[in-house]
């Protein structure tokens, strides 16, 4: 086991990283920026480092300065959390290159899913069902043509190194292919330094389904259920919950089954999580992360299984002691992400939190690092926490829920806790009868929300 850890992230993951090292006995190193000298995760850590001034390109995202971190502590091995340089496939061969670990998977594998074209093409050998689509990039206009009326219209334009909805466009007839196409190229060039794109078939009503899996790279993997991440707003997940409403044991089972034999192939190392539209029974892979999720306390919650626990042992070298069968669903989770935004028009908020008073009380778990008197500061994402709630039953959640809305309370700054206020009042949440496109729709129709 590893004797040190650095964290190479910050806010609510950083925290959660540092939980889960202390409660295996593993020293902790908290890198920050001078934006983040007061963070919760830095207080907690054993020893803390400033890596540099507030931007992100200066400091999360400083590989040299994170490297000498290392060097100054004696850290043996770094987590990177989720976003900034957690699927970086050059960061992991840097660590590796001075023999630090990295608690992820290969640095190939983190190439490989990071390329929209090879992974997609990588699930396709490996038995993983796809949408359909080009083989691969797209590289001039008759062979868009060409694919869009093989597959049928509408068809949807992404960028093959993109994340997040950028460098994404919809053609829902062949006279705007040409159009999507330029757009596509010209955002995912600016976005990401590469104008390749490719070309699926766009879903109408499709949910967002993703499989939680989790593997030793010696040739075993399990998966750990799945995730509903439905709720989205300009392709940004808002709520997402596990079990999802819309499948049964029977497709639960055999989707799962599916990604755990592919990884198993794979040789994956650590935990992942691969994602899919779902429409009609049908799933159909969209992309696969090569890290801890955001939304990972949902499927602790239901089973019970520490996935950062099992990250750490199983980047150390350990074999998966976990079987399948060891892997059980007990109840429903719903995970809310709270966001310095203005609930209306989700403009960021960044100030200083005047009063902060979380819910608690049996099956409630809040992912944080903020607390009273704490500055948000406005160079980062403005995730803030996440509230968790857990139920016999999903409409026993959906009752935790709304009560837990009603006790959360962060003043000086606005949270998108009402947006929540809202939705656990809708009906179609209550029957879970909700798509990917649902929220925006919600959203343009209900632009007054609770207080």
């Amino acid at each position: 086991m590893f004797n040190k850890i650095l964290i190479a992230n910050r806010g609510e993951i950083a925290l959660r990283v540092l939980r889960a090292c202390k409660e295996l006995g593993i020293e902790t190193v908290a890198v920050h920026s001078t934006a983040d000298a007061n963070a919760m995760h830095v207080r907690l850590a054993d020893e803390s480092v400033c890596i540099g001034p507030p931007a992100a390109r200066d400091s999360y995202l400083n590989m040299p300065e994170i490297l000498a971190a290392c060097e100054i502590t004696g850290a043996d091995a770094v987590h990177p959390g989720y976003g900034f340089l957690s699927e970086n496939a050059r960061f992991a061969e840097i660590l590796s290159a001075h023999n630090i670990a990295f608690i992820g998977p290969s640095a190939e594998h983190i190439r490989i899913m990071g390329d929209k074209i090879e992974a997609k093409a990588t699930a396709r050998r490996l038995g993983i069902p796809v949408v359909p689509g080009s083989d691969g990039a797209v590289t001039n206009d008759e062979d868009a043509h060409r694919i869009g009326a093989e597959i049928g219209y509408p068809v949807l334009v992404k960028a093959a190194a993109g994340g997040g909805g950028r460098g994404m466009r919809v053609a829902r007839s062949e006279e705007e292919m040409s159009s999507a196409l330029s757009a596509a190229r010209s955002e995912a060039k600016n976005a990401f330094g590469d104008d390749s794109v490719y070309i699926e078939k766009y879903l109408g009503k499709p949910r967002h389904i993703e499989i939680q899996i989790l593997g030793d790279g010696k040739g075993n993997a399990i998966h750990i259920g799945e995730r509903d991440c439905s709720l989205q707003r300009r392709h940004q997940k808002v709520w997402e919950e596990a079990l999802s409403p819309a499948l049964n044991q029977e497709q639960r089972d055999r989707i799962g089954s599916i990604c755990a034999n592919a990884m198993a192939e794979l040789k994956y190392s650590g935990v992942g999580t691969i994602e899919f539209l779902y429409e009609n029974g049908e799933f159909y892979f969209i992309e696969m992360n090569t890290r801890l999720q955001v939304e990972h306390p949902v499927t602790e919650m239901i089973t019970g299984i520490d996935l950062v626990n099992e990250q750490i042992k199983v980047a150390s070298g350990a074999t998966l002691t976990i079987q399948q069968s060891d892997v059980t669903f007990n109840g429903h989770a719903i995970e809310c992400r709270i966001n310095a935004e203005n609930p209306s028009t989700f403009a960021p908020s960044p100030g200083r939190i005047t009063y902060y008073h979380p819910p608690g009380g049996l099956g409630v778990r809040v992912d944080s690092g903020v607390y009273q008197g704490y500055m948000i500061p406005p160079n980062y994402d403005s995730l803030i926490g996440k509230l968790i709630v857990h139920g016999r039953t999903r409409v026993e959640c959906l009752m935790r829920l709304r009560r837990c809305l009603d006790e959360f309370v962060v003043d000086g700054i606005q949270t998108t806790i009402p947006l929540f206020r809202g939705l656990i009042e809708n009906q179609d949440i209550a029957n879970g009868l909700y798509d990917i496109h649902w929220l925006e729709k919600y959203l343009a129709t209900n632009p007054e929300l609770p207080d």
